[in-house]
């Protein structure tokens, strides 16, 4: 039998360990190389997205920050920061983020739309209405925006206006449900009751499960004595999620 000599033996231990360390060390290079790598503009935009989508309102923060460092001038991370920004609270870092959104991009009919919604939760209508015409202005078929608009209108009294804004959303959108409502909802005011009924009819013919036309037409059914038909949207509109009106329920409740 051939004996080993122990000096061979430890050298060729020697030279297989250097092998080893070579291999483990290319394989630790390679997946340190992965995970360095740098990602495109739009891959970092969607793992934004999708963080805000899940609601990782913090991390959606910090990834669109990541798509603003790799392009300053892309408009939709501007819109998107600022919308995340919004479901935060943080109202001035979200009007912020829209008007960037706008500097880089004029034409840009949703940044306007959002600015406008932002102006109105912090009460300033006027600004508001501002933007809501300038979205109107590079796209004037936008429905959510004349809608908004016209609810300014009629919060501030201008009735008429309201009423204009309303039926051109549903012009352009004959399914606009909310629209259709909208229109409802000046007509009472006005003591037009007929169409008043007949808008928010319309409006459930588009969406039966529409809470507020149900509620609406309640009360105006329970005014005109018709109350079968009070009670029935009533109790849709509760099981709708409205939380009905006790003085509605007591005056109801001896026809049931």
């Amino acid at each position: 039998m051939e004996r080993r000599h122990p000096l061979k033996t430890l050298k060729r231990l020697s030279v297989l360990l250097i092998i080893l360390l070579l291999v483990i060390s290319c394989g630790t290079s390679s997946k340190t190389k992965k995970e360095n790598k740098v990602l495109g503009v739009e891959e970092q935009f969607q793992i934004a997205f999708r963080a805000a989508e899940r609601g990782n309102l913090e991390e959606a923060v910090t990834e669109y920050e990541k798509v603003l460092k790799l392009d300053s001038k892309h408009s939709r991370a501007h819109l998107n920061l600022g919308l995340v920004y919004g479901r935060q609270g943080k109202w001035d870092k979200e009007i912020s983020q829209y008007k960037k959104a706008i500097g880089i991009d004029p034409k840009f009919a949703e940044a306007y739309f959002h600015l406008g919604v932002a102006y109105a939760e912090k009460g300033n209508l006027k600004e508001a209405a501002a933007q809501y015409q300038k979205a109107l202005q590079v796209n004037p078929n936008y429905v959510e925006a004349l809608n908004n608009l016209g609810n300014i209108y009629f919060r501030t009294g201008n009735a008429n206006d309201a009423l204009s804004a309303y039926k051109k959303t549903v012009e352009i959108k004959p399914d606009y449900a909310r629209g259709y409502f909208n229109m409802g909802s000046v007509y009472r005011q006005q003591g037009n009751i007929e169409e008043a009924v007949n808008s928010f009819k319309k409006a459930l013919e588009i969406d039966p499960r529409y809470a507020l036309p149900h509620y609406h037409l309640a009360f105006i059914y329970a005014e005109r004595g018709e109350f079968n038909l009070a009670i029935e949207h009533c109790d849709l509109a509760g099981k709708l999620g409205i939380v009905v009106d006790p003085k509605l329920l007591e005056r109801l409740k001896p026809h049931r």
